[in-house]
């Protein structure tokens, strides 16, 4: 790519990004979003990674050449009515319904409203499908907050819809009462030496022993007004550690740092006393994916994706490190001067 990254803290989005990222909301919505089996559909994320990233040039290309991958849009069969939405969550099979129920939502009604509603519902299942739910739902709130328009609110009935469809909570464990900060905690979590998708993954965490004894170590959950920068060292812990701990799945962890960071995306848009529950679901939620590593070496192109735009750039940006890095995570263009440093986080 030729462009060159924009790192900032509240990056701006010009006028004639603005109407590209639409653009290709319109666009991805003529495709589900999920293709191949369960692969999550990351255009519109990594069109909104591109823009903030300073690359909006290059969005129009990348999507062009990753568009043919995906499938249609999944029809809807039987409406779901919201009284009877207990008995329909979770429900792949009704991915397309969850999709209209939403779209048929915020086409009626503020988009505020519809998402401060649904919120609390879907909170507890935000790890389903590597928590691509709720980080396709920070991409869309960032981008109503700056301009609340039609395919933004239509891309928001997407990402909602599939986070519904897909909604699976974690295995029991006990609520955090420990000391344990995240750094300490971090370094705690067992190593589950699985293979498979995240649903495999997860049900081999309600076998493993040290599971819940490393979530109980966990200090409790913040005050409201802690959680922003409580967020923050999540995600800034979960990219300092990813140099080192990546090797042995180095897509997986990407999602330790992507879904908190999400989740703080979405907060300017809910009344405070929902961010402490925010708080708690997005921890959850990238907690599995740092049980999936292996402490090794530190290599050349975790080092550089750890160091460049990971925190908030979806896996599937098409950014390259020249070092060479594993196919499909955000890679940097440039090779950082400081690897073993710890990184700081940009806020694409």
């Amino acid at each position: 790519m030729s462009c060159t990254a924009v790192v900032s803290d509240t990056p701006a989005v010009s006028p004639r990004d603005g109407d590209m990222l639409d653009e290709t909301y319109t666009r991805m919505h003529a495709t589900g979003p999920e293709f191949k089996g369960w692969l999550s559909n990351h255009g519109p994320m990594a069109a909104d990674a591109l823009i903030r990233l300073g690359c909006g040039e290059e969005v129009e290309a990348w999507v062009d050449g990753y568009a043919p991958r995906l499938g249609e849009a999944p029809a809807p069969r039987w409406e779901i009515e919201e009284a009877e939405w207990r008995e329909v969550i979770g429900d792949p099979s009704r991915l397309g319904d969850w999709c209209a129920l939403f779209d048929r939502q915020l086409r009626e009604q503020p988009w505020r409203d519809v998402l401060v509603r649904w919120w609390p519902r879907l909170l507890d299942g935000a790890v389903a499908s590597a928590a691509h739910g709720l980080i396709r739902t920070g991409h869309a709130v960032r981008a109503l907050l700056e301009l609340p328009t039609t395919p933004r609110r239509a891309e928001l009935a997407q990402a909602l819809g599939y986070w519904a469809a897909r909604h699976q909570p974690l295995p029991a464990h006990p609520t955090p009462h420990g000391g344990a900060d995240a750094a300490t905690a971090l370094d705690a979590i067992p190593v589950i030496s699985t293979s498979g998708g995240i649903r495999t993954r997860l049900k081999d965490l309600a076998g493993t022993p040290s599971w819940p004894v490393t979530v109980a170590r966990l200090r409790g959950a913040p005050q409201p007004g802690q959680v922003p920068a409580a967020l923050d060292t999540v995600v800034d812990e979960a990219v300092t550690r990813y140099g080192r701990w990546a090797h042995g799945s180095p897509i997986m962890l990407v999602h330790a740092a992507t879904a908190p960071r999400a989740a703080s995306l979405v907060l300017p848009a809910l009344p405070e006393h929902l961010w402490v529950p925010t708080y708690e679901a997005a921890d959850d939620g990238a907690r599995p994916y740092r049980g999936r590593l292996w402490p090794v070496s530190a290599v050349a192109s975790s080092r550089c994706s750890a160091r460049w735009g990971l925190s908030d750039v979806s896996t599937a940006t098409s950014r390259r490190c020249r070092c060479g890095g594993p196919s499909g995570l955000p890679m940097c263009t440039r090779r950082p001067a400081a690897p073993e440093a710890a990184p700081a986080r940009p806020r694409a």
